[in-house]
């Protein structure tokens, strides 16, 4: 298993770019949260501190972090996250995994963001990824990273059952809502579009112009190019 500690970093402005992309494709809920992250001895994330970008963020500038606002998870939540991006997204014979392009960045970006509904997702999001750790110590003694794949895929599989049957109450909402999030980020970057086959923004040939029919039909003569 690769070292969840050596993921892709990604350059700041493009995480940015990323969450603008993304918004629009993530329906944001309200009022989540999944109680107090103390038990499961995960190093907590920072308090998230900022006043974000207005309206729109400036991508002509280069943001370094701290700038806008700073990332907040630990070393843990990052590793921890990590696995679970590829265990949602996983590499396959076409495309990288979700860590490999970055989704991790994403996801933190998003979780420490300075506005109301980013807030929510970052207390379903970080209780979320205690309940995975203590639920991995109770069956394997070892923290989730370290825990194996089959005690991972186990408790994922858990989380999903769990989600099928009430998506309104927890362990199932937090997997819910963090496969929306790794989902929209993945699928916002070229390597995602790519996998599910999106073709816009990119030229297919050359174009002639309208054909003759509809010229003649509007009584037109074609321009020269």
């Amino acid at each position: 298993m690769k070292d969840p500690n050596s993921a892709f970093r990604m350059d700041r402005r493009v995480a940015l770019k990323w969450i603008s992309s993304a918004t629009a494709a993530l329906a944001l809920p309200g009022g989540i949260s999944l109680g107090a992250a103390t038990k499961s001895g995960l190093t907590p994330a920072a308090e998230p501190s900022g006043t974000g970008y207005g309206p729109d963020p400036d991508l002509t500038k280069i943001y370094k972090p701290g700038d806008l606002w700073p990332l907040t998870l630990s070393d843990d939540q990052r590793a921890l996250l990590a696995v679970l991006c590829d265990i949602i997204l996983p590499a396959d014979e076409r495309s990288p995994s979700a860590s490999d392009v970055g989704v991790p960045d994403f996801v933190d970006e998003w979780i420490s963001s300075p506005y109301p509904a980013q807030a929510s997702d970052r207390k379903t999001v970080l209780n979320g990824l205690e309940k995975l750790e203590e639920e991995a110590q109770t069956r394997a003694g070892k923290g989730f990273v370290k825990a194996g794949a089959e005690v991972q895929l186990a408790i994922c599989r858990d989380f999903a059952k769990a989600a099928r049957k009430d998506a309104k109450k927890d362990p199932g909402r937090f997997f819910l809502r963090l496969r929306d999030l790794i989902a929209g980020g993945y699928y916002t970057t070229p390597e995602g579009m790519k996998d599910m086959g999106y073709r816009g923004n990119v030229s297919m040939g050359s174009w002639d112009g309208p054909p003759k029919e509809v010229l003649d039909k509007l009584g037109l003569e074609p321009q020269e190019a």
